[in-house]
């Protein structure tokens, strides 16, 4: 047997002991906080003022973002509603821990509940899902394990299933949508929840979702739970009063909030989503590699200039 000069074995055990750290320790992506620094004036979009709404209350500002492109027929009452004032001085009615915070009239009489007003329609069908075409996705490398594929469409998280070719908003925190009956078209709008806990997913095409919060949702997420079923409010003194709820385009410009929201169809957006994916930030020893829709922060700042 030819025997292998020492030199030789310890040049090669070096080389493996190289190639095996390389390996180990691949190099250093940037933070979600130095991706954001790097970001430039086209990798963020104003809000559309027709498809954002403002709901004041007594201790400030919650900003939404509406969903056309998935609700369009919720979305176009809930403008007419704001525009009618429908809101000022209804409530919060509901906040159930870990789940959702409602908002609407809190008669349950149907016949003494407010009047929904000029250009608001009493029944819409109903919008869980919509075609997937003209719908652009910026699809996450992960699986979801409620649908078959995820991601975000204009900025918010969404799913599809390419066998229905459908696709729909996904309940994930700060997600709006329209509280319904049994019948599948019972919503008209009138009574929205937020989603304040855990990605109920379960609701996913269930119900008609219309958009996102943006801004200001811990003050909904912080109010007192609800004593009765499913988190209501028992006592009207519960309740938090709404002192308005406008569509931004009714406000005066400067009153309006000076938003701009991160593009989730971007190449600064794909790097951000791995910044989360795989943290390699000094404080994480074992990056995760996996995310999932709910999981992918969506940045909000002041509009600069």
């Amino acid at each position: 047997m030819t025997s292998i000069p020492r030199t030789a074995l310890l040049a090669a055990s070096l080389l493996l002991a190289a190639a095996s750290a390389g390996a180990a320790a691949p190099a250093k992506g940037r933070t979600m906080q130095q991706v954001l620094d790097a970001s430039q004036p086209a990798d963020w979009r104003p809000l559309d003022p027709q498809n954002t709404v403002y709901l004041e209350l007594e201790r400030g500002r919650v900003v939404i973002e509406l969903a056309p492109q998935f609700a369009p027929a919720h979305v176009a009452n809930i403008r007419a509603l704001a525009h009618n004032g429908y809101w000022n001085g209804l409530s919060v009615n509901r906040s159930q821990d870990n789940y959702v915070v409602q908002w609407g009239d809190p008669e349950e009489d149907a016949a003494k509940r407010k009047p929904l007003g000029a250009g608001a329609k009493d029944k819409l069908p109903a919008e869980f899902a919509r075609k997937s075409a003209g719908l652009k996705m910026t699809v996450l490398p992960d699986a979801d394990g409620w649908a078959k594929q995820a991601g975000f469409v204009d900025g918010f998280p969404a799913a599809r299933d390419s066998a229905t070719g459908s696709s729909w908003l996904t309940h994930c925190y700060g997600t709006v949508g329209a509280g319904r009956d049994m019948a599948p078209d019972s919503s008209n709008g009138s009574e929205l929840y937020v989603v304040i806990g855990q990605s109920p997913r379960h609701l996913d095409r269930n119900i008609t979702t219309v958009g996102r919060v943006v801004q200001g949702i811990e003050l909904l997420s912080v109010l007192p739970r609800g004593t009765g079923a499913l988190g209501f409010y028992e006592k009207p003194e519960q309740r938090a009063p709404i002192v308005s709820i406008r569509l931004a385009a009714d406000v005066p410009e400067g009153q309006r909030a000076k938003l701009e929201v991160l593009r989730t169809d971007t190449p600064l957006f794909a790097e951000l989503v791995e910044s989360r994916r795989n943290r390699r930030d000094d404080w994480y020893l074992q990056p995760a590699g996996h995310i999932n829709v709910c999981n992918v922060p969506l940045p909000v700042r002041e509009k600069k200039g």
